[in-house]
């Protein structure tokens, strides 16, 4: 591995550590990074899908007290079997369409225009729902009920279309539903483990071969740029929702996604 196949590596695991909790579209941005940086193809495909798993493991280490009090306590505490069981049926539609079309969708949607044209759709309606009256009936993520749980489920459906952001259509779709913005974001984040870990497993086991081991040490050294971007980028969103809507980044995202489509027009 060079020093330019190594540089390459770092800045698409800052932008995918950046990006991936962010409402703002991660495999958007690393799609139109790798393009700038000229890292295109199937190697380069896999490769934005596996560095997920640096910003998923961001996560559970800043929820590791969360997730492992829940698994402890999950034969005796009904709050963790219920937390458990939200995230594994939010989880179940993304999943059951990704694998029943990952083919049509990594061939046919993975490209800068449906990006552009996602990005923009995503803002004007991040806007719209910020605007909408919003009563508040979930405002912590422990009493979230199954209803809203597969719900959230259901619109993280379309972050399979590249551009939308998983994160922007669950938190979005968690505020739709009645959640707080807190317990909206958090929920996520936490949905964001298993469904980064699938897509990650399922990419690598289906295209192991392309790694050699010089490969192995750029998808090594992505890893852990977007582990470390990702910790800083989760912890300053949460101070962020604290004080502050999601306007700036619909606004963002639709200036970006105007650019992109103007640019590579």
């Amino acid at each position: 591995m060079t020093w330019h196949d190594l540089l390459n590596a770092l800045i698409m695991g800052v932008v995918e550590g950046i990006t991936e909790f962010l409402p703002v579209s991660s495999t958007g941005h690393l799609i139109i990074t790798g393009d700038l940086l000229d890292f295109t193809g199937p190697l380069a495909d896999t490769f934005e899908i596996a560095v997920q798993s640096g910003a998923m493991l961001a996560a559970c280490w800043l929820y590791r007290g969360k997730l492992s009090n829940s698994f402890v306590r999950l034969s005796t505490q009904p709050l963790s079997q219920n937390l458990l069981f939200h995230l594994l049926l939010a989880f179940l539609p993304a999943a059951c369409v990704g694998v029943a079309f990952h083919h049509e969708i990594m061939t046919r949607l993975f490209n800068r225009h449906t990006v552009g044209w996602a990005l923009i759709v995503g803002g004007v309606v991040m806007l719209a729902v910020e605007r909408l009256p919003q009563t508040v009936r979930v405002r912590n993520v422990d009493d979230l009920r199954w209803p809203e749980a597969l719900k959230i489920g259901c619109v993280q459906v379309l972050s399979l279309i590249p551009g939308t952001s998983r994160a922007a259509a669950t938190i979005i779709g968690g505020l739709y539903f009645g959640l707080s913005r807190q317990a909206a974001t958090e929920f996520s984040f936490l949905l964001g483990i298993p469904t980064l870990l699938a897509a990650t497993g399922y990419q690598l086991y289906d295209k192991l071969a392309l790694f050699s081991a010089a490969e192995t040490d750029r998808l090594i050294a992505g890893l852990f740029a977007a582990f470390v971007s990702a910790l800083l980028a989760i912890r300053g969103l949460l101070h962020y929702i604290g004080r502050h809507n999601f306007t700036l980044f619909a606004w963002y995202r639709i200036v970006f996604g105007a650019a992109v489509l103007y640019l590579w027009r």
